[in-house]
């Protein structure tokens, strides 16, 4: 299939190079310019600009958020002249969204499919990412080869693009629980005199097997913040989406609400960039545990259990 691609972040560079790896012409276009020197060295097309990809049979979005679809894709001159029959945006954005880019893109005679993806830059690496989409059945059957390439598994869920966002953020929703209950275990663990390492063993080998418990368990274990796979202020706008669909829903959530302070307290501490793993700090922080860095305070604590 002739591919436009927009967005070359860690996820989309890894699930270009998995188009490229199954046969697909794929031509990539992004803001800043290295990832598509990049994936040019590997065989992508380069576009002249956004309307480049509009160009190709489909178009492929994997854009950080609302405000960077809307500012990039949602542009009626583009979508005017745009010769593609389909765009899949594979973001995690709102449904709100969703729904209108959606009815935009039927102006123009283009079809929109939302198919968001759980995984992180490895798992698109491997060509394993858990795709979620809905959009027109007809177009789901023509890039269902587009998401064999780039993913292990698709859950078809239906012809409203939106019913795939709130899926995706159904299930960030519960990534960031678990990975807060982790943190707040671990900090009581290290209070009490428990390794980190020796809970995970007991919690990942029990009750609570998994990539989730397993993955990001190690990386609080570990302390290990870097390079970011998730990045932990991508997690603080995911809750902050599932906030907005629960009051449109009249669905309460208080335990997101906990979620969107811890996130934020992390922010505000200087922890964005870093993995979503970084709850650990915050949890540890609340406990007046020692900082990574600091010794003293650590050779005080250790004194003191």
């Amino acid at each position: 299939m002739d591919v436009g691609f927009v967005g070359l972040g860690t996820m989309g560079r890894g699930m270009v190079r998995q188009l490229l790896a199954a046969g697909h012409r794929v031509t990539v276009w992004n803001r800043s310019p290295e990832p598509v020197r990049e994936l040019a060295a590997d065989g992508a097309v380069a576009a002249d600009g956004p309307a480049g990809v509009w160009r190709c049979e489909a178009v492929v979005s994997m854009l950080a958020d609302d405000a960077a679809v809307e500012s990039v894709l949602l542009d009626e001159g583009v979508l005017a002249s745009a010769t593609a029959g389909v765009h899949v945006n594979m973001a995690t954005v709102s449904p709100a969204l969703a729904h209108r880019a959606a009815e935009l893109h039927a102006r123009h005679g283009v079809d929109y499919v939302a198919a968001p993806v759980l995984g992180r830059g490895e798992v698109a690496a491997a060509g394993n990412l858990a795709i979620l989409a809905a959009g027109p059945a007809a177009r789901l059957d023509q890039v269902a080869p587009l998401f064999e390439a780039m993913g292990r598994r698709t859950w078809r869920l239906g012809d409203r693009p939106e019913i795939a966002n709130t899926a995706k953020i159904c299930a960030n929703f519960m990534l960031v629980s678990a990975i807060e209950a982790l943190s707040e275990a671990t900090a009581l663990g290290e209070a009490s005199g428990l390794s980190a390492a020796d809970l995970l063993d007991v919690l990942t080998g029990t009750v609570f097997p998994g990539p989730v418990y397993t993955g990001y368990g190690a990386m609080i274990a570990e302390r290990r913040y870097e390079p970011a796979g998730f990045r932990l202020e991508l997690g603080l706008k995911d809750i902050g989406l599932a906030l907005d669909g629960a009051a449109a829903a009249r669905v309460p959530m208080p335990f997101a609400g906990v979620l969107r302070d811890a996130l934020l307290e992390a922010v505000a501490h200087g922890r964005g960039e870093q993995d979503l793993a970084a709850l650990g700090e915050t949890s540890r922080r609340r406990a007046a545990l020692a900082p990574v860095d600091d010794l003293e305070v650590r050779e005080a604590r250790d004194k003191r259990t």
